[in-house]
């Protein structure tokens, strides 16, 4: 490698252009006994390699795998604006486990991406941290990913997060609303709050109410409630599979309770949701009062204190929330599948 001589010019590093080495090496070091908790029988060597590996052979006949990619939009923001860390990465592993759970599929293993100007140890460890816990909490393993430093990309103090997930699914255990019939009631799991979704609308709710940080709502302030990590299903949903015969299921994000049910019902069929079924919970009365949002908007914006929904046939429902109410998630039945005719999706 050759060195130029010239005497006009000092000699430069990547540190000074704004990259430390060093630095990702100790967040690296630092996050690698959380990572490790989340590892799986399955998970070949450890963090480090170009590539990570997870063993498949022995556990499926015919698996077919599931795959999801999402971010936390801008509740990002929000955490960023607190200085809160320490659960976003719960956030984001959330959103997408319980998609791929929708499936019936089972969650791996998860990657993750986390890019910033200027690597700051602590609020990465805090992220990623995070990340590790969620997928532990999910049965995933957390099995690799990338930490960008990127000077000039990022306003100081701002980073960006997306994951990766992979699952998998018998062949013959696939969900994709083939089995949904007329008459199928629907089953909703509760949220933890807003999880990850509507937070552009939130976030200026918030603001033109002057950030009224310690407000309560339901005994909790408002900022823990806005900021309480997205609810994960896998575990008690896989249990609740292997025991009982849903005809589909969906996870309720971006596009709210109109928008999300429906993308697992069959053409020819509808759903007729019993607004009064559903109670918001206090954050979300107050998003509704404080924003002055109409009905049709908190509907197709946010979860409005349902995170997950079950389709059911009439005659397991009382066995599927017995269930439920042993595992201690709070559920309701919001409405039913019917024929459909004229808007596919009735709240009323």
């Amino acid at each position: 490698m050759s060195q130029s001589n010239s005497s006009d010019r000092a000699p430069l590093t990547y540190r000074e252009a704004g990259v430390d080495i060093d630095a990702g090496n100790e967040v690296v070091e630092r996050i690698k006994p959380l990572v490790k908790r989340s590892f799986r029988p399955e998970v070949m060597g450890g963090l480090g390699g170009f590539g990570a590996l997870f063993d498949l052979s022995g556990k499926y006949r015919e698996p077919v795998l599931v795959s999801g990619t999402d971010g936390v939009g801008t509740k990002l923001k929000l955490a960023q604006q607190l200085n809160r860390h320490d659960t976003i990465g719960i956030d984001l592993v959330g959103m997408c486990v319980n998609d791929v759970l929708v499936q019936g599929a089972e969650p791996l293993f998860f990657l993750d991406y986390f890019a910033t100007g200027k690597l700051d140890v602590e609020t990465t460890v805090a992220v990623v941290g995070g990340i590790a816990k969620g997928c532990e909490l999910s049965g995933c393993a957390l099995i690799g990913g990338e930490t960008a430093e990127m000077p000039d990309m990022y306003p100081p103090g701002e980073y960006d997060l997306a994951g990766f997930c992979v699952a998998a699914v018998e062949k013959s255990k696939l969900l994709d609303g083939a089995k949904v019939r007329e008459g199928d009631v629907l089953i909703g799991i509760a949220s933890s709050g807003p999880h990850s979704n509507g937070y552009s609308l939130i976030r200026r709710i918030f603001d033109r109410a002057g950030r009224p940080a310690d407000v309560d709502v339901g005994g909790v302030t408002l900022v823990d409630a806005l900021m309480a990590p997205t609810a994960l299903y896998v575990k008690p949903v896989l249990e609740l599979l292997s025991k009982h015969d849903l005809h589909a299921m969906a996870h309720i994000t971006g596009g709210g309770l109109t928008e999300n049910i429906i993308r697992v019902i069959p053409e020819g069929l509808g759903l007729d949701i019993e607004a009064s079924a559903i109670v918001l919970p206090p954050v979300f009365d107050w998003l509704q009062r404080e924003g002055a949002v109409a009905d049709d908007e908190m509907w197709r914006t946010f979860n409005c204190g349902i995170g997950f929904v079950l389709v059911a046939a009439p005659g397991d429902v009382g066995a599927i929330t017995a269930d439920l109410q042993r595992m201690g998630l709070s559920h309701r039945a919001i409405g039913r599948v019917v024929r459909a005719s004229g808007e596919r999706v009735r709240i009323g």
